[in-house]
């Protein structure tokens, strides 16, 4: 892919409020295509291993929709799952990359908390009484690590927030390259990035809230029954779990149009104007 390295002056950044727009009328403009594909691809969850990388191949292709028309260069749906499913496999590496990434940034943590409930725990079984100085140290601490690790948490979540994108639109990126690729573009720009995270999560929050009011009052409903009929309980998890599904796909291609305008918006700073998608130049 060739990038326009040497343009005379830099691209001024969208503003928040520019990308949450331009996330917003992307997904009103084509909420019926957008909104098929994120269904098809929840439903393809429940294969192990094909399934989840069938899942992450569609939610990437809207991602790659939603560029085509920010760089006016509308594409069909089958046109774009063709190159997305020619890189499948591909987006379940980059899956599973983040998953062990995810849990080598919880694992320190996660070692934490475990200590200090050993601790205690082992301290009150064998009867031994605990030091005041001890349990203030302790929660301070806890109570420090905890904004802390939420905080870091936004950060990597915003440097990784277009990871599927390099490989859904750009030419010799594969699962692992991908990921390099997104922790380059968003360099320098994590926090307005956080930004966008935090307004899109609150666009997003009347439309879950429905689905949980529902979910408790079906779950309180049927926990009821449950105790009459253990049948219940696993009809409970069942409906739960298809709430879900339908609350996420309702919001997924929000948030996968939102990265498709943060991207944009980061290549376009970067590299200038000479975007394309894959095999296809503008």
């Amino acid at each position: 892919m060739s990038f326009n390295q040497s343009s005379p002056s830099p691209i001024q950044p969208l503003s928040l409020g520019n990308v949450v727009s331009a996330g917003i009328r992307l997904y009103r403009s084509h909420l019926k295509s957008y909104l098929k594909l994120a269904f098809n691809a929840y439903l393809w969850i429940f294969i192990p291993v094909y399934g989840w990388a069938k899942c992450g191949a569609i939610l990437a292709l809207i991602s790659r929709l939603a560029f085509g028309e920010l760089v006016d260069q509308p594409e069909s749906v089958e046109g774009g799952r063709r190159i997305v499913n020619s890189r499948m496999w591909q987006f379940f590496i980059m899956g599973l990359l983040m998953f062990g990434i995810g849990l080598a940034l919880m694992l320190p943590f996660a070692i934490y908390i475990g200590i200090v409930t050993a601790f205690f725990v082992g301290s009150i079984a064998t009867g031994g009484s605990l030091n005041p100085a001890i349990i203030l140290a302790v929660s301070l601490l806890t109570f420090i690590l905890i904004p802390v690790l939420f905080v870091a948490f936004l950060w990597v979540q915003a440097r990784f927030f277009v990871v599927e994108l390099p490989l859904a639109v750009e030419d010799n990126i594969d699962g692992t390259s991908t990921i390099g690729r997104s922790w380059k573009l968003t360099k320098g720009h994590a926090w307005r990035i956080v930004a966008i995270l935090f307004v899109a999560y609150l666009i997003t929050i009347p439309i879950q809230i429905p689905f949980t009011i529902i979910s408790t009052i079906l779950q309180a409903i049927l926990a009821s029954l449950a105790e009459e009929n253990s049948g219940y309980a696993f009809l409970s998890q069942l409906l739960n779990l298809i709430l879900t599904l339908i609350s996420a796909a309702l919001v997924v291609p929000f948030w996968q149009s939102i990265k498709a305008v943060v991207y944009y918006d980061l290549r376009s700073r970067r590299e200038g104007m000479g975007l394309k998608l894959r095999d296809r130049d503008i």
